[in-house]
């Protein structure tokens, strides 16, 4: 992303003069040039010859050239890079023509260029980027330097770097019009020349101050000798910020190599802080969003035991298209409510769906008395949406605690109906049946109930475990007939044990292999008599790609 974006031509050529890579700058300038082409046939004689003749002294290297193309002239730097490849940086110089001929040390600007990338590319942490191009800038250019970051209002995110204090940072509001050249240098692209300024003109706010102390003794000062230049920092299409160089014991003004390598180095910074914090604020949009989309943890009921497990289908996934939820006490009566789901399709684009759908659950639960109601209405607003591939199918369970037992009222969407796990080892499949949601304009269902006596457990849980593809021949799904199977020896598990157990068969089934998500939630009569008190919580744990418990149990 850089390279594309670099305002200055790059060519990447391999020893035998073919076209590695052209940037985007390189291909408008040298008209035909692509990947894999002959330098021949796109480059100019002079940098053909130039090129032919760098691999002959190996000590020496490439040396830097200069030539015209389309009647301006440029000067070509170039930089052995990996194996026998030579990167060729192209700079226009005609408006600066007559300061060519005393430019020094070519390679040496561009060794540092090749430096000042090896550690600006790699990072797309904003703060580290910041602090990176303030110590470039102190190598190569200044005695000490700030970078001006503009944030929202008149807010202003410092960065300064001295040598002997190092880095440090600080947001400040103040008016970047108080600073001469500031204002400008946050406003022009491409950048104008540099704003030379008086020392004596920059305002306290842009000086650092010594940690710890206050007012203007703390403000450190420049000697009457010295210099302030204000530059432009581009970013992909505006400014991203600015750059003051403060330079003691030197007068205004650039030496003629300094010029050419500013001009690079300060494209080369502004790509590389635009790309940062572009990513930072991504990152941030997509935390706070995903902290809607993240199983929730599971609430602390009165007299239900409850686990809960999810395990994304991509092992990077945080998200995906199963989801459940638990809501205490919905409706008019003393009930709780467990929801689980599974939608159409993987990763982000489920994620949002499921969003929706939990968001329309949520305002539906004071009518959680009726599922029907509940679903009919939740299938009006999907089916309205005219995308018949945006469904979902549910499993709705109610519950309350009466006396020693439980008693759940299941109701299923197009679901794979939930099991009981009786105390002596039998598995029963509860009868409830019904249309997925969002496909068809009208919806089916049989709501069912069903009483736990202490220590059995309702187990729900997504398609994701039965439709598991493994086994010996590595095709074939685990099923419910085997997920019974094991759970006859899972009698009287504690629900989070359980929980575990029918995840870990599914991921041992599936193997190394693609899965789709896999949710579980177990409901289970805890064991103990009523009016002992309210159950001590066991744990509370987090999320996990890796299908470790997402909620507490009780």
């Amino acid at each position: 992303m850089m390279w594309e974006d670099s305002p200055y031509p790059m060519l990447t050529i391999d020893a035998t003069g073919v076209v590695a890579q052209a940037n985007e700058a390189a291909r408008l300038l040298l008209t035909g040039t692509t990947d894999g082409e002959r330098m021949p046939r796109t480059a100019p004689d002079w940098l053909t010859r130039a090129h032919g003749g760098s691999h002959d002294g190996p000590h020496d290297g490439p040396r830097a050239v200069e030539g015209e193309i389309g009647g301006r002239t440029f000067q070509a730097h170039p930089v052995h890079s990996d194996g026998d490849h030579v990167v060729w940086w192209l700079v226009d110089v005609t408006e600066q023509r007559p300061e060519v001929a005393a430019r020094p040390a070519e390679r040496e600007w561009g060794a540092c260029m090749v430096e000042a990338a090896n550690e600006l590319l790699p990072s797309l942490n904003l703060d580290r980027c910041l602090d990176s191009v303030a110590r470039l800038a102190v190598r190569y250019l200044a005695d000490a330097a700030l970078v001006v970051l503009p944030l929202s209002g008149r807010k202003q995110l410092l960065t300064w770097y001295e040598p002997d204090r190092g880095v440090r940072r600080e947001s400040v509001s103040a008016d970047p019009r108080t600073a001469p050249g500031l204002a400008e240098a946050l406003q022009s692209l491409p950048p104008e020349s540099v704003h030379w300024i008086d020392p004596a003109e920059l305002p306290a706010w842009l000086l650092p101050h010594r940690p710890g102390e206050q007012g203007a003794e703390a403000v450190t000062a420049l000697p009457g000798e010295g210099s302030v230049a204000v530059t432009t920092l581009p970013g992909h299409g505006l400014p991203v910020g600015a750059l003051v160089l403060l330079r003691h014991g030197r007068p205004a003004g650039f030496a003629a190599g300094e010029q050419a390598f500013v001009r690079l180095f300060t494209a080369l910074a502004g790509s590389a802080i635009s790309a940062a914090r572009l990513y930072t604020e991504q990152v941030t949009i997509t935390e706070v969003l995903m902290a809607e989309l993240l199983p929730p943890p599971t609430p602390r009921l009165q007299g239900v035991e409850l686990a809960a497990l999810y395990r994304p289908a991509g092992p990077a996934e945080r998200v995906g298209g199963d989801f459940y939820d638990v809501h205490a006490v919905t409706g008019t009566g003393g009930e709780s409510l467990v929801v689980l789901g599974d939608v159409a399709g993987k990763g982000l684009e489920a994620a949002v769906l499921t969003g929706r759908i939990r968001n329309t659950l949520r305002a539906l639960l004071p009518l959680a008395d009726d599922h029907r109601s509940v679903l009919e209405r939740l299938n009006s607003v999907l089916v309205n949406d005219g995308d018949p591939t945006r469904y979902v199918t549910l499993v709705l369970v109610s519950f309350e605690r009466h006396g020693r037992r439980v008693a759940l009222r299941v109701t299923s969407a197009g679901h794979p109906p939930p099991l009981i796990i009786r105390n002596d080892g039998r598995v029963e499949t509860v009868p409830a049946e019904g249309t997925l949601i969002g496909a068809i304009e009208e919806v089916s269902c049989v709501t069912t109930p069903v009483v736990l006596e202490p220590g059995e457990t309702c187990l729900l849980y997504s398609d994701g475990i039965i439709e598991a593809r493994g086994g010996p021949l590595g095709q074939e799904f685990f099923g419910e007939e085997r997920l019974c199977e094991r759970l006859r020896m899972c009698a009287g598990m504690p629900p989070e044990a359980l929980a575990e157990r029918v995840q870990m068969l599914a991921s041992q089934w599936v193997g190394g292999g693609e899965h789709d998500d896999m949710a579980v939630v177990a409901i289970t009569a805890p064991r103990d008599a009523p009016g002992n008190g309210p159950p001590q919580k066991r744990s509370t744990q987090n999320t996990s790609a890796q299908g470790t418990p997402t909620g507490g149990t009780w």
